[in-house]
């Protein structure tokens, strides 16, 4: 049943995303964004043909389908493209297919690779309480199916520390708690330790956890990526599998494809 569930949502929610791709000035918009995210309504209709209110309808209705996401900065909102849609369909109609019928839909991939900026906010709906949630972000038994095949094990507490270490052992990620209000609110340091990105510079990720109704607004915010490097043009697509696969797998309890690869190849 779940299953059968999850998969109706599923394609109720591909509709959304390319209904909302159809139109060729909201994907001018979501070019802009990949160019330079976080830009505010008054950014975004400065080049284009049409007043702020035409803007607006468009960005509600990529907002309606997760393609992007909002933050309010004091009286302004900064609008960021979100991955996730993108990633999600990649995955179900282009990533279990050959090259010579992905055709017209590679132009997903590009965005999911390309939108490199130095902050980065991501957002998923996933039909879920918070404290499941929460659970399968804090707890190792359950990161593997989504994280790269790699377990948590921390201290989740003001000044604990934390890694996700793959099936061998090997460090993957560790950093600090700065922030904690379970099952809400998470904020860490991020080091990563795999292949070259290993020694990059520390930066910081939000986690956050909101109920609305039966479902809840999970946003990844990852501040402090260097834009210029091999690193950061590579956690926009990492970040999209995992909450992806996090979400497949509260739902629906599958794994989703090629998420819970080994931490080598995941490097």
């Amino acid at each position: 049943m779940w299953a059968a569930q999850g998969d109706q949502e599923g394609r109720v929610d591909d509709d959304r995303v390319f209904r909302a791709l159809a139109d060729v000035s909201r994907r001018t918009i979501l070019d802009a964004l990949r160019k330079e995210d976080g830009q505010t309504l008054g950014q975004l209709a400065e080049p284009l043909p049409m007043t702020r209110y035409g803007v607006m309808k468009h960005l509600t209705v990529l907002e309606e389908a997760g393609l992007v996401t909002v933050e309010r900065v004091g009286r302004e909102k900064h609008h960021y493209l979100n991955a996730v849609p993108l990633q999600t369909v990649y995955e179900r109609w282009v990533s279990r297919f050959s090259a010579h019928w992905a055709g017209s839909l590679t132009s997903l991939k590009r965005f999911v690779e390309e939108g490199v900026v130095s902050k980065h906010v991501q957002m998923v709906f996933i039909r879920a309480r918070a404290e499941k949630i929460w659970e399968a972000l804090t707890r190792g038994e359950i990161t593997p199916a989504y994280y790269f095949g790699t377990a948590v094990e921390g201290e989740w507490r003001v000044g604990g520390e934390y890694r996700y270490s793959g099936s061998d052992g090997q460090l993957f990620i560790d950093g600090r708690v700065l922030e904690v209000d379970p099952p809400h609110h998470l904020v860490t340091t991020f080091n990563p330790h795999w292949g070259e990105y290993e020694g990059q510079p520390e930066s910081r990720v939000t986690w956050s956890i909101e109920p609305e109704g039966d479902v809840c607004r999970v946003t990844l915010t990852h501040e402090g990526i260097d834009p210029e490097s091999e690193f950061g043009s590579g956690f926009v697509e990492g970040w999209a599998r995992i909450l992806s696969g996090l979400k497949t797998l509260l739902e629906t309890g599958g794994v989703l494809v090629d998420a819970a690869v080994a931490t080598g190849e995941a490097s």
